[in-house]
């Protein structure tokens, strides 16, 4: 049982990652918690990605003798270009944070509806 629970640990810190990313999206009214619960969420799917792209027993696609087993590069090729694209997507999502502050002068999303209903 044990040697079972190891064998799937990747796959139970995805789900863990992904239900945590997904509760601070949901639970929390500050837009810049929003936007690490989305960090936290876009690195579940990172690992699973991953986790996925491991072979067991395989080794670097570099032909040599005595290997026949090759892990596939391109989920780890994916995810790099993920990575860079999720801290472009994460600096993009903090600068408009910064100009919601200095428009509404908050960053809770319910003080800015309610700011909003005032404007109306």
């Amino acid at each position: 049982m044990t040697a079972e629970i190891f064998s799937t640990f990747n796959y139970w810190m995805v789900i863990m990652l992904m239900m945590t990313g997904f509760y601070v999206v949901i639970a929390q009214g500050n837009l810049v918690k929003k936007i690490f619960g989305l960090n936290i969420f876009q690195v579940s799917v990172f690992l699973f990605y991953i986790s996925m792209g491991k072979v067991a027993g395989g080794t670097a696609p570099i032909l040599a003798d005595g290997y026949s087993v090759y892990s596939n590069p391109l989920p780890h090729v994916l995810i790099l270009t993920a990575i860079v694209v999720g801290v472009a997507t994460m600096a993009l999502g903090l600068a408009l944070v910064i100009r919601i502050k200095a428009a509404y002068g908050t960053i809770e999303e319910d003080e800015i509806e309610k700011l909003e209903e005032k404007e109306q």
